[in-house]
């Protein structure tokens, strides 16, 4: 019998499904405690829940961009063979960005999961790494692009229809700096980023063009990383209310908050995994159930609450855990 995956996805299965967390280091000491936690989770939950996103933008010392960028190479090839670890380059315009691809990519292309740039204004920019990726690595890898000034919001769509893109992400503090002081420090903050009425809708715009295109959106970072309560409730107003499916950490006690908001609850994995259950004995005909009527239009949505359930840990019923 056809995997549901593949009944109720087709083409779109193809694109997988990304980890809700993606956890940013660049000093030397944090990247190698990243990559020791995600194997450590891995182990305890049974999947990757979260990637590692060594960084040479923000990690890489001026001046020391090429031994930065030979550590990074070094790191991803010597991880676990089960992990899934990605770069942050350099922007296309800065002179790092070459050497960096050339040397990360070109080293360790068969490792990596994806190279994340920053700072994409247009899909020129899209074109310029894809071609230096491939020209270091020729079997390509996906592109994961930051949105972080109003042109790139504005050019959202058309960047994110760009057949190498991935994923999305809003990189919010320098979108507050973009703006000349007209959106206020506070825009910045775990509180005002989710009420400042640009910053929100820059994050609206980036998720819908995202969905658009059947890329995955990533939610910018929060800042109070000490504040663990205001870090679960940031990214469950992510997930819940602004359409993200997967949301950066910048440090370990944000990993675990982001997967438990990421992840469906209890009640809501057990009626997808009734409702499937109950259409897969039908052959994908519609169904009844508990008085609603469903059909593979509901059926889709229910499998990728199944979907993230298993993408952060959550154990399903045994009868839907099969497919997984």
């Amino acid at each position: 019998m056809a995997h549901p995956r593949d009944v109720l996805l087709g083409a779109q299965a193809a694109t997988g499904l990304l980890p809700v967390c993606d956890h940013y280091s660049g000093v030397e000491a944090r990247m190698r405690k990243s990559l020791q936690l995600q194997a450590e989770l891995t182990q305890e939950f049974g999947t990757c829940v979260f990637d590692v996103t060594l960084d040479c933008e923000d990690g890489a010392p001026v001046g020391a961009e090429t031994d930065h960028a030979e550590l990074v190479a070094e790191l991803a090839l010597n991880a676990p063979a089960d992990a899934r670890v990605g770069v942050r380059v350099h922007p296309v315009d800065h002179p790092a960005f070459d050497a960096d691809v050339a040397r990360i990519v070109g080293r360790a292309g068969q490792r990596l999961t994806h190279v994340m740039i920053p700072k994409v204004e247009t899909v020129a920019d899209v074109d310029r790494a894809e071609r230096a990726v491939l020209a270091a690595f020729p079997l390509g890898l996906p592109l994961q692009v930051l949105i972080e000034s109003p042109g790139a919001v504005h050019r959202a769509f058309e960047i994110a229809a760009h057949p190498r893109v991935q994923s999305l992400s809003f990189g919010l503090m320098d979108f507050v700096s973009a703006h000349a002081g007209a959106i206020p420090a506070a825009g910045m903050g775990v509180e005002g980023q989710f009420t400042h009425p640009l910053v929100v809708r820059a994050k609206l715009e980036i998720a819908s063009a995202a969905h658009a295109s059947g890329k995955v959106p990533s939610h910018c970072v929060v800042t109070e990383f000490n504040d663990i309560d205001a870090m679960r409730g940031a990214a469950r107003r992510a997930a819940r209310e602004f359409g993200y499916t997967r949301m950066w950490s910048i440090h370990p006690s944000q990993i675990r908050p982001i997967l438990e908001a990421f992840a469906p609850d209890e009640k809501e994995v057990e009626a997808a995994a009734d409702i499937l259950i109950a259409a897969e004995r039908q052959e994908w005909a519609p169904i009844s159930h508990a008085g609603q009527l469903h059909d593979r239009a509901s059926y889709r949505h229910f499998w990728q609450i199944l979907e993230r359930a298993h993408a952060t840990g959550v154990v399903l019923p045994a009868e839907a855990g099969v497919w997984f």
